[in-house]
């Protein structure tokens, strides 16, 4: 064939392909999923297959070992917003100092965040307390997710999870990876505003496939599904036990749903200063009424000790470190406040350079801007948020 009629004719094809609704996806064309509702006929087949996998595949985690309502409560509490990979020590560590809500219930609010740190989000832990506390109280448990709703940090998933887990209550899980799985069993391609708005659309779904039989085990399952197999850009289509249920079937096509908009990066920056006088590092602990780190100890900030930027850049910096919450990038910077080493002032005394009046070096003891002078020796025994705690680390090694 002649190279121009070659090319006519591969041109043709690609305006039919096109035209047959196919989309070229990173060099090659894809067919783009037609979407398809799940006819109820189906349920009972998708139930069998997705629980058929789910005891054969699912994975060995300590919560699912000799289960309880406690551990269900506690790691439901730990995987918000929070991988298992990471949540596995800390929910090992839990069950030794807390194997038990009166245990939970009984134990001082420090302790609590202590054994938290470095799992962020720290409303969590005092809620968790929190529902110990009531739970203790209670002449007995909650059964139904609605219940379980009415207490502390307990949200519609969350209070699902539970419930249906531990109580056997028929009531539907539905977060990111479900929705996200449901999407793609549908080839949903509408565009979502947001997360929240996404999961709303697919909990009607969620509720009529839940099998009613086994809620816990098929919420289990289907939160390993999303989890393991169909996940956000790399769903593993031949690996998956719904395969011949979902109406996008196919990675590429799979990999494009849901359709859900980011919310744009928000860009921040803060300015934290480093201050050792006398064996003390200066610490600012946050208020109790924060509603985020409230009692936590962090670097302070300038603004914690009434410094502007510029004046508080004037020392060496010592760090530069960026992490993102939400919708927010932060670069977090770390300056030697000006005047340690050789012309150190002491606590109590101001320096010359910025003026600044440190509080006295009685330790832990507690000032109007809620600084405190913590003796190296003991740091590891107060609670910082977890970035601060390994830069502080950090600063601590490289100064020997």
């Amino acid at each position: 064939m002649p190279i121009s009629r070659g090319l006519r004719a591969c041109a043709s094809l690609i305006v039919f392909a096109f035209e047959q609704g196919l989309a070229c996806a990173s060099g090659r064309v894809v067919v783009a999923a037609v979407a398809r509702p799940l006819p109820p006929s189906s349920y009972p087949a998708l139930r069998r297959a997705l629980l058929r996998w789910f005891h054969a595949h699912r994975r060995a985690l300590p919560w699912r070992e000799q289960p309880s309502l406690y551990k269900t409560v506690v790691s439901e509490f730990m995987l918000q917003q929070t991988q298992v990979k990471t949540v596995l020590p800390y929910f090992a560590r839990w069950q030794e100092l807390f194997p038990d809500f009166m245990t939970l219930a009984a134990a001082p609010e420090e302790a609590v965040l202590k054994a938290w740190e470095g799992l962020g989000y720290y409303s969590r832990a005092r809620n968790l307390q929190k529902v110990a506390r009531a739970l203790v109280a209670a002449p007995c448990a909650p059964r139904t997710a609605a219940q379980w709703e009415t207490l502390p940090g307990i949200g519609p998933y969350t209070a699902a999870a539970v419930a249906s887990i531990a109580c056997g209550d028929t009531a539907a899980c539905v977060d990111g990876n479900v929705a996200r799985v449901f999407a793609r069993l549908t080839a949903d391609s509408t565009a979502f505003a947001s997360g929240s708005e996404l999961v709303k659309h697919f909990r009607p779904l969620a509720t009529a496939v839940l099998d009613p039989a086994a809620p816990g085990d098929f919420n289990e399952a289907m939160m390993e599904l999303g989890a393991t197999v169909c996940l956000p850009r790399t769903p593993d289509c031949a690996r998956c036990p719904l395969q011949k249920h979902c109406a996008a079937a196919d990675p590429a096509a799979a990999a494009q749903l849901p359709q859900l908009t980011r919310p744009k990066t928000e860009q921040r920056s803060v300015t934290r200063l480093w201050c050792v006088r006398e064996d003390r590092l200066l610490l600012h602990r946050v208020s109790a009424s924060a509603r985020r780190l409230a009692h936590l100890h962090e670097l302070p900030a300038a603004a914690d000790l009434g410094l502007d930027e510029a004046a508080a850049q004037r020392g060496a910096l010592l760090l530069r470190r960026s992490r993102s919450i939400t919708r927010y990038r932060i670069e977090e910077s770390v300056y030697r406040l000006d005047g340690d080493g050789e012309h150190a002032y002491k606590p109590g005394e101001s320096s010359s350079a910025t003026g600044v009046a440190l509080p006295s070096a009685k330790p832990n003891s507690a000032t109007g801007v809620a600084l405190h002078w913590i003796p190296l020796a003991e740091l590891e025994s107060v609670t910082l948020s977890g970035p601060h705690r390994r830069w502080v680390r950090e600063l601590l090694a490289l100064a020997g």
